[in-house]
């Protein structure tokens, strides 16, 4: 693994790099009612990408970092809105590549405060056919970060063979490999628990849900999770609206939610680890990164979509407690936190 504090510095600081970030998976065509609708015959439905990997390579390209996804979609007018939407949100498509045989798959989404209905249709799709080769375009980019997601290596044998590649073979020296874990149940027809645990215990930074460690693996709290994954990877637990915790070595901060007025919760975990990751790449502190997760994620609980507006430079570094120079500058980890 990388130390994490090797990579705590400024975006500017230290060699040149194409990407700060590529992130790795399938986005398919989501299909969702209009604000206050639902997934009926008497709303209008629109259509946007909706990917966990793309999502957080949006959020990156939002906040000003330079991030590239990669991935696979059919050579078919969903798989045209998909690449078409993410490169406008700032992303690097470059890595995409367009499958002529299979398609882009397709979910639609019942939206509710208390919870989100999804029927998946993506069986046969252009990224399941996605296999270790694809490593090689993403050890190409020589990205300071890889992020990856419990999605991917349950879509294929080859999916999972490609995540594994880049996990635990590290064809790319020197870069940090991120894990959400986004255990997804309905995906899963074999035991998630040991292999997402495998991989998380290899990744240099995790993400992971309260909820979803305790239906995995049966711990009762954050510090339990940290006891299961062990050292040396930065965890970070997401507790819902409760708090976020981070465990860096001997460092533990934990970071309230702010109360936020939850219109959609799907997208949130994307929107965290993006406002994380930024935090990473500009060289904050663990506090200023749970925060910044906390704010990012907020935006997205506010809108019925993956993403909401973002708040301008100001705004977030009064949310996150920075002067407005560091936000600009990428300056060296806050002292103390």
């Amino acid at each position: 693994m990388v130390a994490i504090s090797a990579m705590a510095q400024a975006e500017t600081g230290g060699a040149a790099t194409a990407h700060a970030v590529v992130c790795l998976g399938e986005t398919m065509v989501q299909v969702t009612p209009v604000a206050g609708g639902r997934l009926d015959g008497r709303s209008r439905l629109v259509m946007r990408p909706g990917g966990a990997e793309s999502n957080v390579a949006m959020g990156l390209a939002r906040l000003g970092h330079p991030a590239a996804w990669c991935s696979r979609v059919g050579s078919d007018p969903l798989g045209d809105l998909v690449v078409g939407e993410v490169a406008a949100a700032g992303v690097d498509t470059s890595l995409v590549e367009r499958d002529p045989a299979l398609p882009t798959g397709v979910f639609f989404k019942d939206p509710a405060p208390e919870g989100s209905s999804v029927y998946y249709y993506r069986a046969g799709s252009a990224a399941s056919g996605m296999d270790e080769t694809t490593a090689e375009a993403v050890v190409a980019a020589a990205p300071r970060v890889i992020h990856l997601s419990g999605i991917t290596p349950v879509l294929s044998d080859g999916c999972r063979r490609l995540v594994e590649r880049l996990v635990f073979d590290r064809p790319h020296a020197g870069g940090l490999v991120s894990f959400d874990v986004n255990h997804r149940p309905r995906l899963w027809r074999r035991d998630a628990a040991p292999e997402l645990l495998r991989l998380a215990r290899a990744a240099d930074v995790v993400f992971v849900g309260l909820d979803e460690a305790v239906r995995l693996w049966g711990v009762d709290d954050a510090e339990g999770v940290r006891d299961l994954i062990g050292a040396p990877a930065c965890l970070v637990v997401k507790d819902g609206a409760t708090e976020a915790v981070c465990f860096d070595g001997d460092t533990v901060v934990r970071e309230p939610a702010p109360v936020v007025e939850v219109i959609e919760p799907v997208g949130a975990g994307d929107a965290f680890a993006a406002g994380w990751l930024s935090g990473l790449l500009r060289g904050l502190g663990h506090r200023e990164r749970l925060r910044l997760g906390h704010l990012i994620a907020g935006t997205a609980l506010r809108s019925t979509g993956d993403h909401g507006p973002l708040p301008d430079a100001d705004a977030i570094c009064r949310g996150i407690g920075i002067p407005r120079a560091r936000w600009a500058d990428g300056a060296a980890t806050a002292a103390g936190s």
